[in-house]
């Protein structure tokens, strides 16, 4: 007979903070529930842009038909559910009012950071560098660890408690894979980005190759360009 502790328990997709100098975890957070679904994009960085429109195109153009300017640019996006009441053995005086405002942290600035903001703006400074954020990964499991931007947090609170606590929520997570393009040379986050792009290459090094045969084609037919 199964016995409970005997079932693996499931791998939980998550976001790390990390501090980009010293590579040291600030604050994880664990993902309740894994999404069902996920929706990526992946964009690939063309050089010389779309081309003509007319169809005549250019020289430049056509030189350029096959190169790569930089990374293809992916992005993420999926709902994730917070439900205190599936944890009712863990008190929850606040609802879900902290894990809410964990995530919504990371695109706010902290008071100590616009507080300082405003001191430098009140000495009179002539610029002030826009305010740095800590380095955020996504996990999804320890084939997906990459440096991430969020882009889009949007919070549907669907129950509350008695003192109007929120309990229950879906969230709609939009995320930007950050890459060597977007960051420093020698930033931490660059150096996950090629970690990240490296698995992706091993990955595709173990699919099974297809043959030229299952597609009705010979070697021939693409060594002449008589398809």
């Amino acid at each position: 007979m199964t016995r409970y502790a005997d079932i693996p328990k499931p791998t939980r997709s998550g976001i790390v903070i990390v501090d980009p100098e010293r590579g040291i975890p600030q604050r994880i957070i664990v993902l309740q529930f894994n999404p069902d679904t996920l929706e990526r994009g992946i964009s690939p960085q063309a050089a010389g842009g779309s081309g003509d429109a007319g169809g005549g195109g250019s020289g430049g153009d056509r030189n350029e038909a096959l190169r790569l300017k930089g990374p293809a640019q992916e992005t993420w996006k999926f709902t994730a559910e917070i439900d205190a009441t599936d944890q009712l053995e863990l008190a929850a005086p606040n609802g879900i009012h902290p894990q809410l405002a964990t995530l919504e942290m990371l695109v706010q600035p902290t008071t100590a950071q616009l507080r300082e903001a405003t001191r430098l703006s009140d000495k009179g400074a002539i610029e002030i560098s826009p305010i740095e954020m800590p380095l955020t990964l996504f996990t999804w499991g320890s084939k997906r660890v990459m440096p991430v931007r969020l882009t889009e947090l949007s919070v549907n609170e669907s129950a509350f408690d008695v003192n109007l606590n929120p309990i229950r929520a879906s969230l709609s997570i939009g995320m930007k894979v950050l890459t060597v393009s977007d960051l420093p040379a020698g930033h931490r986050g660059a150096e996950l980005y090629l970690a990240h792009l490296a698995q992706k290459e091993r990955l595709a090094g173990t699919a099974r190759a297809g043959t030229l045969g299952a597609l009705g084609l010979t070697g021939a037919d693409i060594g002449t360009g008589r398809v």
